[in-house]
């Protein structure tokens, strides 16, 4: 059975060049203002979700919204307990998908992005690949064994997520590792390069974020 994927679409920075990694089986959801964003470029979303409080034009976007999306949920913008973009995740995380691809969700507030990002932890936990992407960055999280390709973002950064990252090994990197160690707050793994077309990233112990990034 082939994987299910989810996209989020949610209300940071986007970029029409997302649209490209669009799969014809991949369920679509746009995030507040993520979902005007596909409308406007023609796709349909599958759920548009949020509180909606980012849209210039409320009424007439939001009609516009709920016209052309399969499905709508509207949460209060005061009463409600999730950010849009975790809502968006809740939903795909209900729905039983194997990977979930997040656009939007690197933006100008940072507690919105640090939350975000806490999101793939959650993900995780319950064994469902997940990943954030913008123009210069490509956020994944690991536990065990990642497969890095070259994605066009040069630089890949390893940063502990947990107060430190064990065993860590690096095959195929400018700077290999061997049964390393990475402490919170160390920055001895950023900037590093691939020296292949694909590099492996594994660990024995902890969660370590893997940021493939370009300036």
């Amino acid at each position: 059975m082939a994987a299910k994927r989810a996209l989020i679409f949610s209300g940071g920075l986007l970029h029409p060049d997302f649209l490209n990694e669009i799969r014809e089986d991949d369920l679509i959801i746009g995030a507040d203002r993520g979902a005007l964003f596909l409308i406007e470029h023609g796709i349909r979303p599958h759920l548009a979700i949020g509180d909606f409080d980012s849209l210039t034009d409320h009424m007439t976007e939001l009609r516009r919204i709920e016209e052309n999306s399969d499905e709508m949920v509207v949460f209060d913008p005061v009463d409600k307990d999730l950010s849009d973009t975790e809502a968006a995740f809740e939903a795909a995380m209900e729905r039983h998908m194997d990977d979930i691809l997040i656009f939007g969700a690197v933006g100008t507030r940072f507690d919105h992005t640090l939350a975000n990002v806490q999101l793939l932890v959650r993900a995780l936990q319950h064994q469902v690949h997940c990943a954030i992407q913008d123009m210069n960055n490509y956020i994944s999280l690991t536990s065990t064994t990642s497969v890095i390709s070259n994605m066009g973002y040069p630089y890949v950064s390893l940063l502990p997520v947990t107060s430190e990252v064990t065993g860590i090994h690096l095959k195929g990197f400018q700077y290999p590792l061997e049964n390393a160690m990475l402490r919170m707050g160390q920055s001895r793994g950023v900037s590093n390069h691939l020296a292949e077309e694909q590099g492996t990233v594994s660990i024995e112990g902890g969660l370590l974020l893997i940021i493939q990034s370009r300036d």
